[in-house]
């Protein structure tokens, strides 16, 4: 039975304004935008001054609205709204996937308690309905593994370099000047967008939170022409890539870093804005779901998405956290990496198990070896320090 749903939106940025013209043209759900709570009232909108209000509470407190769409960049403030609509009894949709990386379990914990949903396919891979097929159509154990580019913006900036012979800098200026990245880009060029939508899978994937602070992840800000040109050497992109992995022993392992990657690999032709994401289980081998994952169109028909599941009430329900036994978290575990660096400091820092190629020159040196999860893991905070650039191999 589907409900008509009043709808209280906070946000009217890229995003929001894409889904009020969005929702507009859908003839598959009744519902209505009542009011749009705003930061900036002097900025100049498309619509009537009486559809906004800057106070928070009209749209918590209003008994008519049943349905909070939450699509504010601040986390902070997205974690004391979303958590005040749950609590008031309203449903909620949500994009903001740091705040959901960090305030997953509380929030979980009040919809059942108060019989409401947090829907949030929005959050991760815009356009792509990850969420949902991991919680509906792999909802078995099963899974082995999850890969991904999960974040546009990186993904638009490597695509310039490697397809158009451009530099960092420049590529990063035009993605801004496209909207792609943010005036501060930080959390999309270190990999922090792709750990905190990395994190929201997992748990979808395996039944297990893990907790940012517990990941590593490492970007490309430091990528180097040297870099390129190894790549280009060998035939290989370079990709920012997300990966969850099943280990046999009942745990798993996940980590975000840039990943050399050859022509056989599905990412490989995933290029500029887009997303794409792998899903291995047991035994229907490798799936690949491909979409925009910027931008304000596809991430308001994500959003609609989610809105038009609530008006048939539908929630998650956590079936690899609830019915099965989650697999742990562990970074004890392997992986294969390139690391270029400048100075003999610099390599001071990791701990290599083994080194299988190595290469000095004047200006730079480069090794290839298997190094601990939990090795890089400890120098994750001081990695933006050094002049040194790793990827998974």
């Amino acid at each position: 039975m589907k409900t008509k749903l009043n709808i209280g939106l906070f946000g009217f940025g890229v995003v929001g304004e894409g889904l009020y013209h969005v929702l507009k043209n859908s003839r598959t759900v009744d519902a209505t935008i009542k009011k749009v709570c705003i930061k900036h009232p002097d900025k100049k909108r498309n619509v009537s001054e009486n559809f906004y209000t800057t106070d928070a509470n009209e749209i918590i407190n209003d008994e008519d609205i049943n349905l909070v769409v939450e699509l504010i960049d601040n986390a902070d403030e997205a974690y004391h709204i979303v958590k005040a609509s749950l609590l008031k009894g309203k449903s909620v949709v949500s994009g903001n996937k740091k705040m959901l990386a960090e305030h997953l379990e509380e929030l979980i914990e009040i919809q059942k308690k108060h019989n409401v949903s947090l829907l949030y396919d929005a959050s991760a891979c815009g356009s792509i309905p990850v969420i949902r097929n991991l919680e509906e159509y792999y909802d078995n154990d099963l899974l082995k593994s999850i890969t991904g580019i999960l974040n546009g913006s990186s993904n638009f900036i490597l695509t310039k370099i490697f397809n158009e012979g451009g530099d960092y800098d420049s590529a990063l200026k035009l993605a801004q000047d496209l909207g792609f990245a943010e005036s501060n880009p930080t959390f999309d060029v270190e990999g922090y967008d792709s750990m905190f939508k990395l994190i929201i899978i997992t748990l979808h994937a395996f039944g297990t939170l893990v907790k940012p602070e517990d990941i590593f992840n490492c970007g490309i800000p430091n990528l180097a022409p040297c870099d390129i040109q190894y790549a280009k050497e060998k035939g290989l992109k370079i990709k920012l890539v997300a990966q969850v992995t099943k280990l046999d022993n009942g745990s798993f392992t996940m980590f975000v870093m840039p990943k050399l990657v050859s022509p056989d690999e599905y990412i490989y032709s995933v290029e500029n804005e887009y997303n794409g994401v792998i899903i291995e289980g047991e035994y229907y081998e490798k799936q690949f779901m491909f979409g925009k994952g910027a931008g304000a169109f596809p991430t308001a028909s994500s959003v609609l998405s989610d809105i038009t599941a609530r008006a048939h009430n539908y929630k998650y329900e956590y079936k690899k956290h609830t019915l099965f036994t989650p697999p742990t978290y562990t970074t004890d575990t392997e992986v294969k990496i390139y690391l270029r660096y400048r100075d003999s400091l610099a390599f001071s820092h990791f701990e290599f198990e083994n080194i299988t190629e190595k290469y000095s020159s004047k200006d730079y040196s480069y090794v290839i070896g298997t190094i601990k999860l939990s090795s890089l893991q400890k120098v994750k905070y001081l990695l933006p320090k050094l002049d040194v650039f790793i990827a998974a191999v």
